[in-house]
């Protein structure tokens, strides 16, 4: 890792090195190449191995060859980028900026799985050869139909793909943002993520129309049950990745957020899971992501030795899904039964996220967020829920009547917008100061207990944190600090003062998201002045991310930064509705519509009236 670190003699804070840009390019550029190659070789039936490799892997999943070979090169591409995200993550929360984008060895996983997930959905439109691939397939060009999860899933690729060159563009304009949420990041993302129901829409077409329930033996049975599982699993996993910052208690925003997400991330992918796949989906797509995630955290931490990512818990609300689904006779009602379920995951659910959340992180959930985030994990385990139920009824081609259905997804759209618009509005407040004492432990390197005292000493009541947070000088250091008289606050152990560490005392009561400056080195690439840790010091509350997103260009036209934020969200527009319109079609051309299952996908029941033949 230090032969890493010191690849370059400084780490560029605006963009990287243009040799790296090209080099960079030259790569996408061949990969590509080589991409068209094998579906030019394909097409034109010069070479056979597509096909001999997706009717190889075919056999075993029971689906065509252009089905089989795109989702296993899908699914193994995403797990890979995943891996590499938490790993990005956690490097740049303990070294900060990178000393160029490929001195980053997470960034070669990051770029290989999003093209991989590209790749895969180009070969999904590029294999079927003199046949119409599933019940629903698109007219490309003359003899040659594409599926439309394979046409979803390029869409998604490409989307997340395109997000890595002009996450370079958007540093060179406004500087480094050192946030997961940065627009080009949550491109990266969101493609990732939406790209897993182009994989689910692939694997449906390839049935031609067979149904999970009746005949589930012909289909694949339990092997057929345990890819849905890992699908919606998967899923699970690309939603919660948008938790990030919570995960390596370092959030840069409100805390409110994070009960939203995860309530909102199990409404969509459990509801959704149980709906589709029957008795123990959503238990069944819980486990998958734990055991991911899991070993994801163990790689990431004690096996590379960063900081090491908590995850959400999800068992209780996968548990509360399946009790409602059996106690209630509402799986029958799938809207009604997603709004309870929501109201169930967003309360008993967002119950036992608490107690995981106090288990597993250093910033627990505490009294400050207490009535808002469970108003918040409500409303987004009601829409998410919602929002997987259509995603369920889309694949059982049981859609209600198109007026309903884009009520329900543009209503539960917005109420997630609103919530997360809620969960982003800050103050910082305009006459907090603190003043800094320092118990010296150490002096090579510098280290030291801190205590502060507030001014006015009565500005936080109840807070969410009061806490001192040191990062980027090689490892990371949250220390919730202890209250010992009317404003005064000390740490429990001695924290880093020197170095490249940055040392920030940060304070979240409430709407104010508020830092002050302990100690910040000298960064003469942007032009900042070391802020020394001084004894007895009083220095002026500041917003947050003027500290935690250093980096960041001073002086850049708000109207430019908010038009490139604008254009990002119009493109994640597209792509949404580029999914309903894959799930609707999907839904309301595909053959007939599949019974809600009672139980697993590998128990035969018996056809219902009227389900039509298979």
């Amino acid at each position: 890792m230090t032969a890493v670190l010191s690849a370059a003699e400084t780490r560029p804070a605006g963009g990287a090195a243009l040799g790296e840009v090209l080099l960079a390019t030259a790569l996408g550029l061949v990969l590509t190449v080589l991409l068209l190659g094998l579906v030019w070789l394909h097409r034109t039936r010069r070479w056979q191995g597509l096909t001999t490799a997706g009717n190889f892997l075919g056999r075993a999943t029971r689906v065509p060859a252009w089905v089989a070979l795109p989702t296993i090169l899908a699914t193994a591409s995403l797990l890979v980028a995943l891996f590499g995200m938490m790993w990005d993550i956690s490097l740049h929360i303990d070294v900060g900026r990178d000393p160029g984008p490929l001195a980053n060895p997470a960034h070669y996983f990051i770029l290989f799985g999003l093209f991989g997930v590209f790749s895969a959905g180009v070969l999904a439109c590029a294999m079927p050869l003199n046949e119409k691939p599933g019940p629903v397939a698109v007219h490309f060009l003359r003899g040659w139909d594409v599926p439309v999860g394979g046409v979803l899933l390029t869409a998604s690729g490409f989307y997340a793909l395109l997000g890595f060159p002009l996450d370079d563009v958007w540093h060179r304009i406004f500087g480094q943002d050192v946030t997961l949420w940065g627009p080009t990041h949550l491109m990266l993302i969101g493609g990732a993520g939406l790209s897993l129901v182009g994989i689910l829409l692939l694997e449906q077409e390839g049935h031609g129309g067979a149904s999970t329930d009746d005949g589930a033996r012909k289909v694949g049975g339990a092997g057929r049950y345990l890819r849905q599982a890992a699908a919606m699993g998967g899923l699970l996993l690309g939603l919660s990745v948008f938790q990030g910052e919570f995960d390596f208690d370092v959030a840069q925003f409100r805390q409110v957020l994070d009960p939203l997400m995860i309530a909102g991330a199990a409404g969509v992918a459990l509801v959704a899971a149980r709906l589709w796949m029957g008795r123990g989906g959503a238990l069944l797509a819980t486990v998958f992501f734990l055991v991911v995630r899991g070993v994801i955290s163990l790689l990431v931490g004690p096996v590379l030795g960063e900081t090491t990512p908590t995850f959400p818990l999800y068992l209780g609300s996968a548990i509360v899904v399946e009790l409602l689904a059996l106690i209630v006779p509402l799986v029958r009602r799938p809207l009604l039964y997603a709004v309870v379920a929501g109201l169930g995951i967003g309360t008993l659910g967002h119950l036992s996220e608490i107690g995981w959340s106090n288990l597993t992180r250093t910033l627990h959930w505490g009294s400050d967020i207490a009535v808002e985030g469970t108003l918040m994990a409500v409303v987004a385990g009601v829409a998410g829920a919602l929002l997987g139920t259509l995603l369920a009824l889309g694949m059982r081609r049981r859609l209600p009547r198109p007026a309903v259905a884009r009520t329900v997804l543009v209503g539960s759209l917005l109420a997630i917008a609103a919530m997360v618009t809620n969960g982003l509005i800050a103050t910082v407040p305009g006459n907090l100061k603190a003043t800094i004492a320092i118990d010296e432990a150490s002096s090579s390197p510098r280290t030291g207990v801190v205590t502060v005292q507030l001014d006015p000493d009565d500005f936080v009541d109840d807070p969410a944190w009061v806490q001192v947070t040191s990062w980027q000088g090689g490892g990371l250091v949250v220390d919730p600090l202890e209250q010992i008289g009317p404003g005064r606050y000390r740490t429990h152990e001695a924290v880093p003062l020197d170095d490249d560490w940055k040392t920030m005392l940060r304070i979240h009561d409430g709407r104010v998201l508020t830092a002050v400056a302990i100690y910040l080195p000298a960064d003469p690439v942007i032009g900042a002045d070391e802020i020394a840790a001084d004894d007895g010091v009083t220095r002026s509350a500041v917003p947050e991310k003027t500290l935690l997103q250093r980096e960041q260009k001073a002086g850049t036209p708000h109207w430019l930064w908010n038009a490139s934020s604008i254009l990002v969200l119009l493109c994640t527009i597209a792509i949404l509705a580029a999914i309903s319109w894959g799930v609707g079609r999907y839904s309301r051309r595909g053959s007939a519509s599949e019974p809600f299952p009672d139980k697993p996908a590998d128990t035969p029941t018996p056809t219902p009236t009227g389900a039509g033949s298979r």
